[in-house]
């Protein structure tokens, strides 16, 4: 018995194969880059990530032959608008950092549905006007789930689950369908619309690969996280620290009250559709996080590589009082600052680079801890420990000011990345390898716990952050 698993991130596509204990038995990556072809324009071939799916799945040969299923995860919110006829992408894919429909969402602040740019539905309308603006043509949208399914099956199934649809702008409040209020006002035709499937279930059929096997299981890369490091219960934790960091708790069946952001800035998102019945998350997002190691590397040349961070920064055992606020981007979680910039404080004649290097890794750690605050105040959960995966879970001082930060236990995930092992168990779950969620989650073991053993030093943070906030006062207004 197998699972399959293909997961399309932002800059790669793995497959991944488990075997019936949810244990990981194989993978492969193929890159798949973004391009830029200008200052808040992010672009992907279409054509191309499906093939780099494709390529992988091949390098795994016999190991990928008839799964009991396929799984499915994805960055959320990348567009993709094709033809319906021919299946060929009508222009290029919107990575979801795409900015160029800005000044739409600003407008649709004013007397429209609220929506932001990096959600989908701006972007799809965007595509669909620049060869259809009389809306004459039968046009599909779709996220790259329903864009990778639409290939697998032959054009067969048009479909996303319920967690991607949910991240689109264009889900219904109460997560029971597409929106029709929303779509018309962007002049979006429902029917070009996918279906809305259960996140773990047969959708499709992958007649594209080797024994023709099912897709059961869809969801998108923050949810799958989630259920990977075994957040399925009400109170339960995660954050992935990538480039950017999401913090994602689950809260149960019941949509938080809130329709965009509670008080303490997090957001509700579908976590999942199991048997038709919805189950709800927060997420807190910040915007830069590994982005500041890089920064670090790429541009200051003060490491060599992501891991150096760790060894220069153990080189002291505290900042020597230097604060670094990671807002490159401005700040997500719980301020919503765009106008905030990247701030570096308390310098003086004896800072050295081990102090720079350590304050960028504590100042990541600190906004964790923001995101882990605004999730305890919107969810009304205690969250006593927080579970992590993502390329910085790797750095050991990262970790360790997380945990003092927190002041919770962090825990580890074995997975440097749990997405695919998430969609895996959705995938298993949907093909009847597992009768219960909850069960398959028990498979999460986590590699290493921390426990907070220094002062969290919250205080001083806070001032910090302060000063970062409304440097460019006109980003600073902005809200979405």
């Amino acid at each position: 018995m197998s699972i399959l698993v293909i997961d399309a991130g932002t800059s790669s596509v793995r497959a991944v194969v488990l075997d019936e204990r949810a244990r990981v038995v194989a993978e492969a990556s193929r890159p798949s880059l973004p391009r830029s072809p200008a200052p808040g324009l992010v672009e992907f071939d279409p054509v191309a990530l499906y093939g780099a799916a494709l390529d992988a799945v091949g390098d795994l040969g016999a190991l990928a032959a008839a799964p009991e299923g396929v799984g499915i995860a994805v960055q959320r919110a990348s567009t993709v608008v094709w033809d319906r006829s021919t299946g060929e992408p009508v222009g290029p894919g919107l990575g979801w950092q795409d900015l160029r429909t800005l000044g739409t969402c600003l407008e649709l602040a004013v007397d429209g549905p609220g929506l932001a740019p990096n959600q989908s539905a701006t972007k799809a309308q965007w595509l669909w006007d620049q060869v259809d603006p009389d809306r004459d043509r039968d046009l599909c949208i779709g996220t790259i789930d329903s864009w990778l399914i639409w290939n697998l099956s032959q054009g067969r199934s048009h479909v996303t689950d319920a967690s991607n649809a949910s991240m689109t702008g264009l889900l219904s409040l109460d997560g029971s369908g597409w929106d029709p209020a929303v779509a018309s006002a962007l002049g979006l035709p429902l029917a070009a619309l996918p279906r809305i499937v259960d996140s773990a279930g047969p959708a499709a059929t992958a007649s594209a690969i080797s024994g023709a096997p099912p897709v059961t299981g869809i969801a998108g890369d923050q949810q799958a996280s989630m259920i990977g490091q075994g957040c399925t219960e009400a109170g339960r934790a995660k954050a992935t620290f990538g480039t950017g960091a999401m913090l994602d708790v689950c809260v149960g069946e019941s949509r938080p009250s809130f329709p965009k952001r509670g008080r303490a800035g997090s957001f509700p998102i579908v976590a999942r559709r199991t048997r038709g019945e919805l189950s709800w998350a927060l997420e807190s997002i910040m915007l830069s996080a590994g982005s500041c190691v890089e920064w670090l590397r790429d541009d200051l040349g003060l490491i060599d590589s992501a891991a150096d961070s760790h060894v220069v920064a153990s080189g002291c055992t505290d900042t020597g009082d230097v604060w670094f606020v990671p807002a490159l981007l401005g700040l997500g979680t719980p301020h919503w600052d765009y106008g905030a910039r990247g701030t570096l404080l308390g310098l003086t004649r004896g800072t050295e680079r081990r102090h720079v290097v350590r304050a960028v890794l504590e100042g990541i750690a600190h906004r964790g801890a923001d995101l882990l605050d605004a999730a305890r105040t919107d969810s009304g959960h205690p969250i006593d420990r927080l579970r992590i995966d993502g390329g910085m879970s790797a750095n050991p001082t990262f970790v360790t000011a997380l945990a003092d930060a927190c002041q919770v236990p962090v825990e580890v995930s074995a997975q440097l990345e749990a997405t695919a092992m998430g969609a895996g168990l959705l995938a298993g779950l949907g093909a009847g390898v597992w009768t219960e969620l909850d069960e398959a989650a028990e498979a999460w073991a986590p590699r290493l716990v921390v426990e907070p053993a220094g002062e969290s030093r919250r205080d001083r943070w806070r001032e910090a952050l302060e000063r970062s906030r409304g440097w460019i006062p006109e980003l600073s207004d902005l809200d979405f």
